[in-house]
């Protein structure tokens, strides 16, 4: 009976619902009995079922992500080129092109991220051993061999081993954050509740990596290893697909166009040599080949991995630790943030906000404790209290009573000294109080709702009654004004007192109960979260809140914080019942998600993606990591997040702050703007030194730049001068532009008009030049020399266009902004000297030492372009102006 009651007992969805069932029906259901299993019985279901773990996950060898590194198209040619280079007897230039090709995969190799490490995280969150009952004894046992239908003994501070129905339990509160997102730990019972209850709201179940946060209680094993609910998850993860970011999208879209063009242009080049000029096709080749190299950014990877780094470490001195380098220019497009509540926006830690008593609501901060009356709240909420100030563990809620009365002024070791406890009643979930005993009275606290209804009369301050005599308790008065509290988001509690001689049963509150008032708890927002919100509006960003929380404190929290439609938040229970289009449609509407599962979080991921959303999702538990790995950047918290929640994000924020992510998407769009001023700057060099190349074989003259020449220039002088511009600062109202289109092209038409013109004046400087002084000398080396440097001056001055889009680069500012730009020019001017004029540099590049003339002019055609093109950047702000 038992093999098949595991599948009866699970929801079209596959989440078990051994929640509605009483427990003797449960251990019915499992062939079980309050006495345990025998050992034999547990060893056939152990064969039948397997051990209680989670499978390892299925790891890529090293060797194929190396592999992986060079699976694109740019590298495919870059290797034709080299064979053909070593086919044709240039074994220098073939060395120099492999050297390149293996420093990029080297580089992809090294940074290319973890994902699989998720799973194996979420494995580490199991128990190692639990206290399970065999053959009619309590034995400790190793948690993998737990087998369904096992009864399993639980404690303050164990880690659920397994998912149980509960059989009894004794003041158990469990900590399920990880799992269900919630902020407080629950209180569990042993009652059977609503068969479409929320994960979070089943109080009869014990969750597998959950933490026992006090009592005690004993259940049934349900469901073992992967049919857990963090087994669940852990498949979830699994399945889930990681997207790559826009930007690699973005270059891979780029590299197929080029790679396209250059096959027919180098075609081209070889048959319009041979057609032409009777080239041998051997110089064809060669020529192909010096295209090939020529019109390939062979720097541009190492430029972005560079730009990418730089933008990890400044956003790790603003908090934020990018785990894969991509997702930092992720970050600059993002367009929706799905942002958890507790921690992150608020700062889960729960205060006293205010306190109503019968007279009068007042602010905490006004508690007056020279008031017997108030005197006598707080000492019951010191005395009926199991926490200890400054201590790491107890209720969030205990500790903020402690916190309440030591900042109005009490010694709480000296008025537990005064009133020492004889005797507790522990808080049930079946009757919402706790209760201690002492020689002056009975001390109590619970749930508002059930000590009012119990309470004879109610207590008011002393400026309303100087004589503090209860009054007879108004009920409908305090449950219009528990109402008007409860809708704004706090969380309630009541504190009572009776007289010593009264009596009280773990089922019985005091017959002449004495309301003493309500004190009512906030999670306050974390400072400075609304100005962020405020600027993600100002960027085109918006902000929606998922919560495993209630909808009342969720949409409380949510007009705080200034968010859209926060008057509605959409709960789990109503997406269940929503169809893809209709989720696609509410997920873009709504602002607020309220009792949600893994499940609907990576639901709404998914919805807002199909829409064309750029989604970051923040998370910390378990529970996240799947929407966490589907978002185009998870985020996990650095300090409450679970190692699962670490793993299977790109961004781990060390103070758990949303405005950090809004710091990070600062920098993120700065880091964009960057890699485009450097592909700006690249890509004219590129274009120029292709058609100089094109130019000579249809013209039939020789080759005004070699291939090593052209590497030369493509990793060593770009990439030094371009590393500049990644250290670019961010320029003004960066955050006030809206998220760009990731669909839109890496290269924008104002961009590739740029490259096509810069790229044409230089092609017509260094052709010219080397025609010039080929002319008047015959000395190939000399000439090739002055057309290296020509290219090289052009990029110099073209450099310091590149760091300023549209406003002017010979400001003040624009020049001492960046003293890495001078750095670059001083380093660069060094190499290209020793290039020049160091005989072993120069038999290697085949070049010859330029004098003071060809200095001047190759000043002269620099200084032009630097001039033309502040010109075209003063026309595009009149256009622009003018629109």
């Amino acid at each position: 009976m038992q093999d098949d009651a595991t599948d009866e007992q699970r929801d079209p969805d596959g989440t078990a619902f051994w929640h509605v069932h009483a427990a003797a029906q449960v251990l019915d259901s499992l062939d079980a009995s309050a006495e345990g299993l025998s050992t034999a019985e547990a060893e056939r279901r152990l064969e039948t079922h397997g051990p209680n773990r989670l499978p390892e996950p299925e790891r890529r060898p090293a060797w194929r992500r190396l592999l992986a590194q060079f699976h694109n198209v740019l590298i495919y040619a870059l290797i034709a080129a080299a064979l053909a280079a070593f086919a044709l007897d240039h074994a220098l230039d073939a060395a120099v092109i492999a050297a390149v090709v293996i420093i990029n995969a080297a580089i992809g190799f090294i940074q290319e991220g973890r994902a699989e490490a998720a799973m194996a995280a979420i494995d580490k969150m199991l128990a190692q051993s639990a206290s399970a009952r065999r053959d009619g004894q309590w034995d400790k046992i190793p948690a993998d061999r737990l087998v369904i239908g096992d009864l399993v003994r639980i404690g303050d501070g164990d880690r659920v081993p397994a998912d149980m129905r509960l059989l009894e339990s004794h003041g158990l509160r469990i900590e399920q954050a990880a799992l269900t997102g919630e902020s407080v730990p629950v209180s569990k019972s042993v009652d059977p509740v609503a068969e479409d209850a929320a994960l979070a709201d089943r109080r009869c179940m014990a969750y597998s990596g959950t933490l026992v946060a006090g009592g005690q209680g004993v259940g049934v094993v349900v469901a073992t290893g992967t049919e857990t609910e963090i087994g669940r998850i852990s498949q979830m993860l699994g399945e889930v697909e990681q997207l790559t970011t826009p930007l690699i999208r973005q270059i891979n879209h780029f590299g197929h166009q080029l790679t396209m063009l250059l096959i027919v242009v180098t075609l081209l080049v070889v048959g319009a040599g041979w057609w032409l000029h009777d080239m041998r096709l051997a110089e064809g080749f060669v020529a192909g080949v010096a295209l090939i190299v020529a019109a390939i950014p062979e720097g541009l990877p190492a430029i972005i991995t560079i730009t990418l780094a730089i933008g990890v470490r400044r956003m790790a001195s603003r908090n934020a630790i990018v785990r894969r380098l991509p997702a930092v220019e992720t970050l600059g497009s993002v367009t929706i943030i799905c942002s958890d509540k507790t921690g992150t926006l608020t700062r889960n830690q729960l205060r006293a906000a205010r306190f109503m008593h019968a007279g009068d609501t007042v602010e905490a901060e006004d508690i007056d404790v020279s008031d017997p009356a108030i005197r006598q709240v707080l000492r019951v909420g010191v005395l009926c209290n199991n926490a200890d100030i400054g201590g790491s563990a107890g209720d969030p809620l205990e500790t903020a009573l402690l916190e309440l009365a030591e900042a109005a002024g009490l010694d709480i070791g000296q008025v537990r000294q005064e009133a020492p406890r004889t005797g507790l009643i522990p808080f049930s979930s079946s009757t919402k109080w706790m209760a201690t005993l002492h020689a002056e009275g009975i001390m109590v606290k619970g749930a508002p709702e059930v000590l009012i209804e119990h309470a004879v009369t109610a207590l008011a301050s002393d400026s309303h009654d100087p004589e503090n005599r209860p009054t007879a308790i108004d009920r409908d008065a305090w449950r219009q004004r528990l109402d008007r509290l409860a809708g704004s988001g706090y969380r309630l509690l009541a504190l009572a007192d009776a007289d010593a001689d009264q009596h009280a049963e773990a089922d019985r509150l005091p017959e002449r109960l004495r309301l003493l008032g309500v004190l009512a708890f906030e999670d306050p927002l974390r400072p400075g979260v609304d100005r962020a919100i405020d600027a993600c509006h100002a960027a085109g960003i918006r902000v929606k809140m998922i919560t495993g929380d209630h909808p009342d404190t969720a949409r409380a929290v949510a007009r705080l914080l200034g968010l859209e439609g926060a008057g509605r938040a959409l709960t789990g229970r109503e997406l269940d019942a929503m169809d893809g289009d209709t989720l696609a449609g509410h997920a873009e509407r709504a602002d607020v998600f309220a009792r949600t599962t893994s499940e609907h979080k990576l639901r709404l991921v998914e919805a807002l993606q199909a829409s064309g959303e750029v989604v970051a999702m923040t998370g910390d538990g378990a529970n996240d990591a799947p929407a966490l790995k589907r978002a185009d950047i998870g985020v996990s918290m650095g300090i409450k997040g679970t190692e699962a929640a670490h793993e299977a994000s790109e961004m781990v924020l060390t103070d758990d702050n949303f405005s950090t992510i809004v710091a990070g998407i600062e920098e993120g769009r700065g880091v964009y703007d960057n890699i485009r001023k450097a592909l700006v700057f690249i890509l004219p060099t590129n274009a120029g030194e292709a058609l100089v190349i094109l130019l000579a074989v249809l013209a039939g003259f020789a080759l005004p730049l070699t291939p090593v020449q052209v590497l030369w220039v493509n990793m060593a002088t770009a990439v030094t001068l371009a590393l500049a511009l990644a250290f670019e600062p961010l320029e003004n109202k960066v955050m006030q532009l809206p998220p760009r289109d990731p669909k839109t092209g890496l290269v924008t038409r104002l961009m590739v008009a740029r490259i096509v013109w810069v790229g044409l004046f230089l092609t017509g400087a260094v052709f010219g030049m080397f025609g010039h002084v080929l002319e008047a000398t015959g000395d190939q080396a000399l000439a090739r020399g002055v057309a290296l440097n020509m290219l090289v001056a052009g990029e110099v001055v073209y450099l310091f266009n590149c760091r300023r889009w549209s406003t002017p680069s010979f400001t003040f500012e624009a020049l001492t902004a960046n003293p890495v730009a001078w750095l670059s020019v001083a380093v660069l001017a060094g190499l290209q000297a020793a290039l020049t004029y160091w005989p072993p540099l120069q038999k290697v590049f085949g070049l010859a030492a330029l004098d003071a003339g060809h200095w001047l002019l190759i000043a002269g055609l620099a200084l032009l372009l630097f001039v033309l093109v502040e010109i075209e950047k003063w026309v595009v702000r009149r256009i622009q102006a003018a629109r």
